[in-house]
């Protein structure tokens, strides 16, 4: 199992790898666009929820310097704003030029949020934080994340996914979750 830290920084090059895919995507590549998008989503979500339950709780409880309490409630509130780019995507046409704008904002988003968490968050809970503890909450986080992705999609947003011509996708993410769990390795939820 991975220490937390280590765990984290996994899941965000896996979700920049995909982000970075889907951007690449044109329109007419929209089936290919709904299946990365829910991937996408799937990963987020199981991701931000770690860290806002299980990591930010107890890195905002090691931390006394204000500079590391005002980390954690930015980190917090980037996620806010990265969920609802993401509910856009997951509700727009994926065969649309809107589709593409707006994967790009949430690219954006992700990049700059996983930028400052590797430069300066982590840093700091490395120096506030002992190894056994990173270690404990790794094991805690991957557990839980192993929980949110065989649950999927669906069960974690009450809906499917992306559209594409007004149809419903999200069965890739959740055959993605499927296919992590009985590996024992899931490659989905970064950020």
């Amino acid at each position: 199992m991975k220490e937390a830290i280590a765990l984290l920084k996994q899941d965000h090059k896996e979700v920049k790898e995909m982000l970075e895919e889907i951007t690449g995507l044109g329109e007419r590549a929209a089936k290919r666009r709904v299946e990365l998008a829910s991937e996408i989503a799937l990963a987020l979500k199981a991701h931000m929820q770690i860290e806002e339950q299980i990591f930010y709780p107890a890195f905002k409880a090691a931390a006394a310097k204000k500079e590391d309490q005002k980390l954690y409630y930015e980190a917090v509130e980037e996620h806010h704003a990265a969920d609802v780019v993401l509910q856009d995507v997951l509700k727009a046409d994926a065969s649309s030029l809107s589709f593409g704008g707006k994967v790009k904002v949430l690219k954006e988003l992700i990049e700059h949020h996983v930028e400052e968490e590797e430069k300066t968050m982590f840093p700091h809970a490395r120096k506030v934080m002992s190894k056994e503890e990173l270690q404990a909450l790794g094991i805690e986080m991957g557990d839980a994340k192993d929980a949110i992705m065989s649950g999927g999609l669906g069960k974690l947003m009450g809906k499917s996914g992306a559209r594409t011509n007004g149809a419903k996708a999200g069965k890739a993410g959740k055959a993605r979750a499927a296919k992590s769990k009985t590996s024992g390795r899931s490659r989905n939820a970064h950020a």
